[in-house]
């Protein structure tokens, strides 16, 4: 039996706790945040298949949370909260939700909407793939990077370039092994073709703030900064 991650992201720490107890018990694999600030940091460290998300939270509200996440991932989102009416189910949907469980609410109830919710989303099509390096989020499968809400559209080269190196993080990688990857099919490349490839992923990277996100290793290649 695959053993789902579920996040969830509740702010009453008593409810969070009960329901992790409980999902654990029918197998789970249960994170409940105590850290409000950075939810999507530890969404990306967590890799969950599912999210349960209240609306009411420190710092930012669960919508926030939504649309933030919903520029990464497509993994299942159910709202949990006690704000019932109509226009805040409807928002939460619009947001990027996909169900919506009214407090207070019945733990079994919860779980089969959960079991629901991963039979049709687990053909994996909405599993979360994605490089990341701090506040910067590569898409894996979409060619586009987020910083702080930012989000760049990359050509292929720009995205193989960025790939390459947020995927060896601290480490040098080699013009040879940049130009490989750019361009693996024995054709004759000039090698200052990759410099001008890697200035212009620079500028792009600058037009979003991210200043010196590669570095040069003078005679050994590049890393990210």
């Amino acid at each position: 039996m695959t053993q789902y991650k579920v996040l969830i992201i509740e702010d009453d720490l008593n409810a969070a706790q009960s329901i992790s107890n409980f999902l654990s018990a029918w197998g789970f694999q249960c994170e409940y945040l105590k850290d409000f600030g950075q939810v999507t940091d530890q969404f990306i460290m967590y890799k969950p298949e599912i999210v349960l998300l209240d609306i009411t939270l420190p710092h930012y509200n669960g919508y926030h949370w939504c649309e933030e996440i919903r520029k990464i991932s497509k993994v299942p989102i159910i709202f949990i909260s006690s704000i019932n009416d109509n226009l805040n189910m409807i928002l939460a949907m619009n947001m990027g939700g996909d169900d919506f469980v009214v407090k207070p609410f019945d733990l079994n109830f919860l779980l089969a909407k959960i079991n629901s919710l991963l039979r049709r989303a687990y053909d994996f099509q909405g599993a979360m793939n994605v490089v990341a390096c701090g506040d910067v989020v590569l898409d894996l499968d979409n060619a586009k990077l987020q910083y702080n809400g930012s989000v760049l559209e990359l050509s292929r080269n720009d995205f193989i370039i960025l790939k390459e190196l947020m995927a060896h993080s601290g480490k040098n990688v080699s013009r040879d092994e940049l130009m490989q990857a750019l361009w693996n099919d024995n054709t004759f490349v000039d090698d200052n073709t990759l410099t001008v490839n890697i200035t212009r992923v620079r500028n792009k990277l600058r037009g979003i703030g991210l200043e010196d996100f590669i570095v040069t290793r003078k005679g050994m290649g590049y890393q990210i900064g």
